[in-house]
């Protein structure tokens, strides 16, 4: 799987959003358009230093003078967003992909319920800006730890749709806080549920939806951190690459991408977390043991294709289209 071309973009602006936060406005370094995207969409910063992350777009679909991102600063993370904020100011070149969208809104939707916690806001800032633009009927909670570190607070309390929002902080009285079961309540045939945050947050939400009777194609989510994944009982399997023959030994301590890189064969990877579809490789024969949070139930089911950063084998060898 190739990279996405890259743009050549310059940051207009650099700004602080809440607490440990910093919004970068991006714009094409020669002028004009940018491509353009769709709610939900992210793009592939390349980041100083050879590292590149993945950050969704939080303006509207509908321009392209620019795009823009919040990130984040984790200072117990891979090192990409402490870098984007220590090494990258206005006046910057970067280098970015063009954008992607695996968390669209979906279509023909009359209701949607968005709940966002924490950063997770990114995403759902594009889609309640489309979702107004297109007059639909829709109802944003967006849940934090503390007032201080809720990103994009102006922005959404001078919004147009305003009314339609509800900021639940963890710290504040409890009148405010989030009355989950009440805020998703028993779904509509064309109602549908957007959920971006930590996984844990994630994980409660969906499972509460799925308890009042939400369907699996009407939740919808994104989550920045990879879900963990028990892997005391791994063995280890084979990998044969197609063009040449050639098989190679998968410990049980080593994911499939490090023994190709370590042997030569090159795979494109990103997040290695089996989050953003970067390494994404086509199997020709084999079940995969997917852990990724990029394929969807109905292309795991495929088994043609898997993410060898961090999913496995349930077989003892598979046979890759490299």
């Amino acid at each position: 799987m190739k990279l996405a071309p890259l743009l050549f973009l310059r940051v207009a602006a650099k700004h602080r959003e809440g607490s440990d936060i910093c919004c970068y406005e991006l714009v094409s370094a020669s002028g004009g358009e940018l491509p353009p995207f769709t709610a939900g969409a992210h793009v592939d910063v390349h980041i100083p230093g050879g590292l590149i992350r993945q950050y969704s777009l939080c303006n509207s679909p509908a321009e392209r003078h620019r795009y823009v991102i919040g990130v984040l600063r984790e200072v117990k993370g891979r090192g990409g967003s402490v870098a984007l904020h220590d090494r990258v100011k206005a006046g910057d070149p970067l280098y970015v992909s063009s954008p992607r969208n695996h968390f669209p809104l979906a279509s023909g939707a009359r209701r949607s319920i968005l709940l966002a916690g924490g950063i997770g806001i990114t995403p759902i800032l594009s889609m309640v800006e489309q979702l107004h633009a297109d007059g639909s009927d829709f109802r944003l909670h967006y849940c934090t730890r503390t007032l201080e570190r809720a990103a994009f607070r102006k922005r959404l309390a001078n919004a147009p749709f305003s009314s339609n929002i509800e900021h639940h902080v963890d710290d504040g009285p409890a009148a405010q806080q989030l009355k989950l079961r009440e805020a998703l309540g028993a779904p509509g045939p064309d109602t549908h549920l957007y959920v971006c945050g930590p996984a844990p947050f994630i994980a409660l939400v969906t499972a509460t939806a799925r308890s009042l009777g939400w369907l699996p194609g009407q939740i919808h989510y994104e989550s920045f951190s990879p879900v963990a994944v028990a892997s005391g009982k791994d063995t280890a399997f084979e990998v044969e690459i197609a063009s040449t023959g050639a098989v190679y030994q998968v410990p049980a301590d080593q994911s499939v991408l490090h023994v190709l890189s370590t042997n030569g064969v090159a795979v494109p990877s990103s997040c290695e977390q089996g989050i953003c579809g970067v390494c994404l490789t086509r199997v020709l024969r084999g079940e995969p043991d997917h852990r990724d949070q990029y394929l969807t139930p109905e292309e795991r089911t495929l088994n043609d294709q898997f993410t060898p950063c961090c999913s496995r084998a349930r077989c003892a060898r598979l046979v890759l289209d490299l």
